[in-house]
């Protein structure tokens, strides 16, 4: 059963929230594809992972490269999987993929400020329920560690 993660996200931004996410994803063995909604987030994404901590990168790569179907992650604007990941995150108010029911886990990170985004994750919530996905609340507490919420 595809487990569904909503991370809703207040007063924190997708680049501070999605590399821990993605690393211990990758700690895991898990291959990844990240989605978003332009190409042009996608490249600011693309140049964030490879520069967001001094001491480590992400390895990605974007749809674009030749040798997307061997990458760890891969960043990408559309419902593809070109690496045959399991995980999929969704960013940007990316909708669910036609397929979701294919991956192991889908993780959608929402801007909990924004009520178009707000929408669409409850629009998001019902329809995982309605298809029998195991579906999952997290909110950050004051500290910023992540809490499961009812």
């Amino acid at each position: 059963m595809t487990e569904v993660l909503f991370y809703h996200l207040q007063n924190m931004t997708v680049e501070n929230v999605l590399p821990p996410l993605l690393e211990k994803s990758l700690e895991r063995g898990w291959r990844v594809v990240v989605q978003s909604t332009s190409e042009e987030r996608a490249d600011a994404l693309d140049a964030h992972l490879w520069t967001y901590r001094d001491d480590s990168f992400l390895p990605h790569a974007t749809w674009r490269v030749g040798d997307a179907t061997e990458q760890p992650v891969v960043l990408v604007i559309g419902e593809d999987n070109p690496n045959g990941a399991n995980v999929r995150f969704l960013i940007d108010n990316a909708v669910l993929p036609q397929d979701s029911e294919r991956y192991e886990r889908m993780v959608l990170l929402f801007n909990g400020d924004d009520p178009d985004a707000l929408a669409l994750a409850r629009s998001a919530w019902a329809d995982c329920k309605t298809r029998g996905f195991d579906v999952t609340y997290w909110q950050a507490d004051e500290r910023g560690r992540w809490q499961r919420r009812n």
